[in-house]
């Protein structure tokens, strides 16, 4: 029985979930997207959103600790020098799964798990949102608005 286990083992073994964590964690920073199971994008969002708030704070000891979870230096320098500058002012939630349908050989779930603020096309939709106003009923906005009169036609002239 499970009994508040709260990892997801994947069916694999613990080096195998690791390692395979590992470097889905060094494609991602890499790629700044990667397409997935949801399953393994979840469990990937706990493991690297830990290594990107670290790389906040630019200090050896965070790098040698993230190195350590990473293992590729070309993936720690692109945490560090470029990630960490996009993602200096946000509180958390670094990532954004965005699930994609189905798998036609094996029905799994499929997703896209990306770097928020690295997808081009949403960052565009927000800035170009207008602000949203509100609606008013009918009744306030009728009595409130002023009363036209119907235009008078003329009686023609007789000359």
């Amino acid at each position: 029985m499970r009994h508040g286990c709260k990892v997801n083992h994947l069916s694999r073994t613990h080096a195998h979930r690791v390692a395979m964590l590992s470097n889905m964690a060094t494609s991602l920073i890499m790629e700044k997207r990667i397409a997935t199971t949801v399953a393994k994008a979840k469990a990937l969002r706990v493991y690297v959103e830990p290594l990107i708030n670290r790389s906040k704070e630019d200090s050896t000891n965070n790098r040698r600790v993230v190195f350590s979870y990473l293992h590729s230096k070309d993936a720690v320098n692109e945490l560090f020098r470029e990630v960490s500058q996009k993602v200096a002012n946000r509180p958390g939630g670094y990532t954004r799964i965005l699930k994609t349908g189905i798998r036609h050989g094996d029905n799994s779930e499929m997703c896209i798990i990306e770097l928020v603020d690295y997808n081009e096309n949403m960052l565009k939709e927000a800035k170009t949102a207008k602000a949203k106003t509100t609606r008013r009923s009918r009744g306030k906005k009728a009595a409130d608005a002023p009363v036209a009169e119907a235009p008078v036609a003329e009686e023609p002239k007789a000359e």
